[in-house]
Parts: structure tokens; C-alpha cells; sequence
């Protein structure tokens, strides 16, 4: 069936046959600006030093100097049920045993940073360290939030 087009007198009753793209243009526009602003959101959550491994985990207070990690540093969180995650993914304790060795051949000096949960238990935490130290890696330290002043 072909479109109608009106009379050139204007009283015809003819079919318009197109589509109004407007309401979908304005949809991917929208869609663009909360995928440009989320992803510079995470730029500068990076920027910050945020955290390496992947996972939020609700730091303990405390009130020494930060610690900011390095490129070559190894960031392993623990969370609330004594899971452990590096970089986005959970690990076995052989796992993050082999990912220390690994980091202590490219670096002697790596920083290993835990982030445990503050309602972690305090024998996991130490697990974690002594797996750093067993393979050789003996700059540890443990993450804390600043405290308000």
C-alpha cells in the first residue's frame, strides 16, 4: 500500500508514513551522558587510590598516615564472611600464595595492603600476612578510614 499524500487543496485523507525518531534520539542521549559521567566517576575514584581489589569492604577507624599503594603493591580485601578478593576476584589462600610469589619476583619491595572488613575475624587477617611473609614479602600493611576530627 503506498502513503496518500493530502490534495494541494489540503482535504485529502491521505496516510503519513514516517517515523519520528525524536523520542529515540532523545533516549541514547541520555543513555550517553549517565555512561560518560559514571565512567569519569570511576576515573577519579582510581585517580584516588581507591580501592585495588575490587570490593568495598567497611574499613576500621584508625589514625596513622595514609597509605597509598603503589603500581607494583598487591591489595587483597577480606570481607565479612572471610572471603578474599584481589582484583575483582575471589581467591583460595594457595592462589593468593602464588600471587605473592609471583609479585615478590617482579618486585622484593611490594607492598601487600589488607582490607579487612571490620567485622572480620582478627585470625584471617593474620592468614593473609603470613602467606605475604611465607613467600618472602615482608612490607605489610593494613588499611584503615581516617578518623573525623
Amino acid at each position: 500500500m503506498s502513503a496518500k499524500l493530502p490534495d494541494e487543496d489540503g482535504g485529502g485523507d491521505g496516510m503519513f508514513a514516517e517515523i519520528n525518531i525524536t523520542p529515540l534520539t532523545d533516549i541514547f542521549l541520555v543513555l550517553l551522558i549517565i555512561f560518560m559521567v559514571s565512567s569519569s566517576l570511576k576515573v577519579e575514584e582510581a585517580e584516588r587510590g581507591a580501592s585495588k581489589s575490587g570490593v568495598s569492604v567497611n574499613l576500621p577507624k584508625g589514625a596513622t598516615k595514609e597509605v597509598s599503594p603503589g603500581a607494583a603493591d598487591v591489595t587483597v580485601a577480606i570481607t565479612t564472611d572471610g572471603h578474599m578478593v584481589v582484583d575483582g576476584k575471589q581467591v583460595d589462600p594457595d592462589q593468593l600464595r602464588a600471587l605473592f610469589v609471583k609479585a615478590k619476583t617482579k618486585d622484593p619491595e611490594t607492598q601487600v595492603i589488607v582490607q579487612a572488613d571490620e567485622a572480620t575475624h582478627h585470625g584471617r587477617v593474620v592468614g593473609v600476612m603470613e602467606l605475604a611473609k611465607s613467600a618472602g614479602l615482608h612490607r605489610l600493611a593494613i588499611a584503615t578510614r581516617r578518623t573525623p576530627k
